[in-house]
């Protein structure tokens, strides 16, 4: 009963921070999609609970976003679990099967990968409803805007979640509202994870700085 109170408050936590960040941080990309990295903190809770943390997250934020920030209504709802859920959802599906760091890494992978395909597909299909747009100018925008934007944004949410995942996770067990880890890894392993973060970040960085046309 306690261990579900506790995950009952840190999953609140969580609700809590990705709005934040949504309400915060929203950068514009390209055309009218911004990038914000509530994904980041969704995915951690997945690697922590399970892949429905990450679900019941993504749709608790997205309901938030609806009636507080959003000028798409449930449509724009939709798309916005549809994208953190076929990352987040994905990297914990995956890391839960393989919790080691590789399976955080080729979690993230695939949840980058999956996330690019169905935005693709719910864009294609959902986006003319809301855009005011026929479906073929929304189709001619898929290749060269709708992948790109999520690429970029699942490439910095991947990267952001290896760096940010492991202190998020100490500070939580220390708060006791996280079960202790089973799981150890080298520090050679860890620092090469971190190695391979901050490249990565650095390298989307700048596809999102030549996305808004920046350099």
């Amino acid at each position: 009963m306690i261990q579900k109170t506790r995950q009952i408050t840190t999953i609140g936590m969580l609700c809590a921070m990705a709005y934040a960040l949504v309400a915060l941080l929203r950068v514009p990309l390209v055309l009218f999609l911004e990038y914000e990295p509530k994904d980041v903190v969704i995915a951690i809770g997945g690697f922590v609970y399970g892949p429905f943390a990450s679900f019941l997250v993504s749709a608790i934020v997205a309901l938030l976003e609806m009636v507080t920030l959003s000028e798409d209504g449930v449509l724009g709802c939709l798309m916005n679990v549809l994208s953190s859920c076929s990352f987040a959802c994905t990297a914990a599906f995956v890391y839960e099967k393989r919790r080691t760091l590789s399976g955080a890494v080729w979690g993230l992978l695939c949840g980058v990968v999956l996330m690019a395909a169905v935005m693709l597909l719910w864009n294609y299909l959902i986006a003319p409803l809301y855009m005011g747009q026929p479906r073929e100018a929304v189709a001619a925008l898929l290749l060269p805007a709708f992948l790109p934007f999520n690429l970029v944004k699942g490439g910095l949410n991947a990267a952001l979640t290896l760096l940010l995942y492991k202190p998020v996770v100490t500070a939580l067990r220390r708060a006791r509202l996280a079960e202790p880890s089973t799981a150890r890894a080298g520090g050679r392993a860890r620092w090469g994870i971190a190695l391979l973060a901050l490249t990565a970040l650095a390298a989307f960085l700048l596809l999102a700085l030549a996305l808004r046309g920046a350099i």
